[in-house]
């Protein structure tokens, strides 16, 4: 069996949507300087089984199929980067109070057309429930999920509270679940600490020149 790399991006999934984690996959600060976490298929795949979207012997069976068809694997990594940037755009710009660009909702209503195909009624003994279609030969399920939370988060009440880390060193998106909506910081662990000890060294170093 091919062996499935480790995911070698930051692994925290602070984004409450699988689309605005996907769109995470990007450390640093987009507009300044910043750090590609996918570079090929095998990253995507990792991401993917990290992320809950495909199972460990799912994302094998991926990689076994990308290595007998390695040009068709490259096109679908090619066709992930651009969904996964229309869909920072998108939410970005929302975050920013402003309105996305026709072409990315077009990017993410192309990508959504060919998931909802996929997606199926299956029974469950006491009711219904939905599944993906089983594609044995299908290289991009894992991008069937993100594009349809895309179009669920679009179309809910949450969308709102999408908001862009506000770290200089970071662009990450999120919904804010706080109770008075104010979450500035994709993780007050991480950016939320620097801006505050940035804000104290500041601060230290205005009280030395004022004296």
């Amino acid at each position: 069996m091919v062996k499935v790399g480790t995911y070698a991006g930051d692994p925290n999934l602070i984004g409450g949507r699988e689309c605005l984690d996907f769109a995470n996959t990007v450390g640093g600060n987009r507009h300044t300087y910043q750090r590609e976490y996918l570079n090929s298929y095998a990253d995507l795949v990792a991401w993917s089984r990290l992320a809950g979207l495909v199972t460990d012997s799912e994302a094998q069976h991926l990689m076994a199929r990308a290595t007998r068809r390695p040009a068709e694997a490259d096109y679908v990594f090619e066709r992930a980067i651009l969904l996964r940037e229309a869909i920072y755009r998108i939410f970005s710009a929302i975050a920013a109070g402003e309105s996305p660009e026709a072409a990315d909702l077009a990017i993410v209503n192309s990508a959504l057309a060919e998931a909802l195909a996929r997606l199926q009624i299956t029974s469950t003994g006491d009711g219904f429930t939905w599944t993906w279609r089983k594609e044995p030969k299908a290289l991009d399920p894992m991008l069937w999920p993100v594009v349809r939370s895309a179009g669920e988060l679009l179309t809910s009440e949450d969308l709102h509270r999408v908001r862009e880390c506000a770290g200089d060193a970071c662009s990450w998106l999120f919904i804010d679940t706080s109770r008075n909506h104010s979450r500035r910081w994709c993780d007050m662990k991480d950016c939320g600490n620097r801006a505050k000890a940035k804000r104290h060294y500041e601060r230290s170093r205005s009280a030395i020149t004022v004296r």
